[in-house]
């Protein structure tokens, strides 16, 4: 790669610091439906899969089968909570303010869940319409759907792509798209373990805050 054109941001625990209270949404509902103990560290294993795919995921894990009816109560829980208290990610503001090259959001989010969280955390002014969802696409991470569409969109090779993620499955899509991948663990849900899966799952590398970010993304070529 000689020189990076796209970095692509995940949202949820890249962007914003979304998980701790996704677990929390997520945990609050299935009480509610008379299941409990879906908590964070049932989620966590669920991080990066879009919200069919995360109920697909707790039933396996837990055997806990969610009335399809109440899907809505997901997000509506989900939404109370970010509107309450959801906050950009340490550091991110100035990090992406010093970015000169094109960027995108590239999530297993919903667009109006990626579109809430980038306005009440004041980050919609810096992505405009460069939105994406694994909802645009046929599968969802980790298969690189998602990554090759936002590209696409973008007009940039896959070769050419940065993809900044903080999970496993993310990575995995990533990879599989051809595209250099990030592993972040700068969120408010890491954990002892989560740079090693994040290199397990095959990140090219990975940072704990994004001053480390901005120094990697420069040896690629990041123009900055």
């Amino acid at each position: 790669m000689a020189q990076a054109r796209l970095i692509i941001f995940d949202c949820d625990g890249v962007l914003v610091d979304s998980e701790p209270l996704a677990a929390k949404a997520y945990e609050r509902v299935y009480e509610k439906h008379g299941m409990p103990g879906v908590h964070g560290g049932i989620i966590a294993q669920c991080i990066g899969l879009k919200q069919a795919d995360i109920i697909v995921k707790i039933k396996e894990l837990t055997g806990h089968q969610f009335p399809p009816a109440a899907d809505g109560d997901i997000w509506a829980e989900t939404k109370l909570l970010f509107s309450e208290e959801l906050k950009p990610t340490p550091g991110i503001v100035p990090f992406i303010s010093s970015l000169a090259g094109d960027r995108c959001v590239a999530s297993g989010s919903s667009v109006e869940r990626i579109n809430h969280s980038l306005s009440v955390t004041g980050l919609s002014r810096f992505f405009g319409e460069a939105i994406f969802s694994s909802y645009m696409v046929k599968n969802g991470k980790p298969a690189p759907d998602i990554f090759l569409y936002a590209a696409e969109k973008m007009g940039a090779k896959p070769a050419d792509c940065v993809v900044i993620e903080d999970s496993p499955f993310g990575v995995q899509g990533a990879v599989a798209a051809g595209m250099i991948a990030i592993g972040y663990t700068g969120g408010g849900h890491t954990y002892p373990e989560h740079g090693a899966r994040l290199r397990a799952a095959g990140a090219d590398l990975v940072c704990a805050d994004w001053h480390d970010v901005s120094r990697k993304l420069a040896k690629l070529g990041v123009p900055a």
